[in-house]
């Protein structure tokens, strides 16, 4: 396929991307109470447990509505992810035979529930990292949070590790393609490994090194094991040319 097809093709799953995660934002919008209240949660235990005043602050008249917006696409990216995470595949697809394009149900198989475990796994960090970084609050005074940095903080750290989850099923699918070999994963694991905990380390806030490890480790797992199944995939098709 010529270059231009290629733009062309990306820019068309590109669009068809961002239909489906406006159209599940209509749901989010919906949703935005709960999913306020979930996320104000820590903030709101972590008062208690201090005994002070901590929460968000709308600062601006229009902040209210503008966190609206962002949390109703933050749903709908959530929501809409296997839709999303299927244009992916199929842009890769074109460079796939016939009987690989079946595997369309395997690929979303394992890119929707790893998303979703990564999402998950922040969640279990977010009201960790946010006991902590308000523990360094002075006493006897308060801490009112501006309601738009906090739930930027959230919904980007829920969003990161969904997406680096999802990483090692795109490296398998280009492994498939031909445009990455497996050994060329295998070559540069030692980088691969100081980005993970790199990554791990930037978006896990916390001063303790053992939550930092414990979401680096799941990350350097899945990079591993999408190397082996590059490595039993190019082991096939050697076979198959024999």
């Amino acid at each position: 396929m010529p270059l231009r097809d290629h733009l062309v093709e990306l820019r068309n799953r590109i669009i068809y991307s961002v239909i489906g995660v406006a159209v599940a934002a209509i749901g989010g919008w919906f949703l935005f109470d709960p999913a306020f209240e979930a996320l104000q949660r820590p903030l709101i235990e972590a008062a208690s447990d201090a005994d002070a005043i901590v929460s968000v602050n709308f600062a601006g008249l229009a902040t209210a509505l503008d966190m609206h917006f962002k949390v109703a696409f933050f749903l709908g990216l959530i929501l809409s992810s296997p839709w999303w995470l299927y244009q992916v595949w199929a842009y890769v697809a074109p460079g796939l035979t016939g009987k690989e394009r079946r595997y369309t149900v395997g690929f979303l198989a394992a890119a929707v529930p790893l998303f979703l475990t990564g999402v998950v796994a922040a969640w279990f960090v977010f009201p960790h990292a946010v006991t902590i970084l308000t523990d360094f609050r002075p006493d006897g005074t308060q801490q009112l949070l501006d309601a738009e940095l906090y739930l930027t903080f959230a919904m980007r750290l829920l969003i990161a590790f969904g997406l680096a989850f999802v990483f090692p099923v795109v490296m398998v699918a280009l492994t498939w393609v031909g445009i990455v070999p497996w050994r060329v994963w295998l070559k540069g694991w030692r980088w691969a490994v100081l980005l993970i905990f790199t990554f791990a380390a930037a978006m896990t806030p916390t001063p303790d090194a053992i939550t930092m490890i414990a979401m680096a480790i799941p990350m350097v797992g899945l990079y591993f094991g999408a190397i082996g199944i590059g490595a039993l995939r190019a082991r096939q098709r050697a076979k198959e040319r024999e």
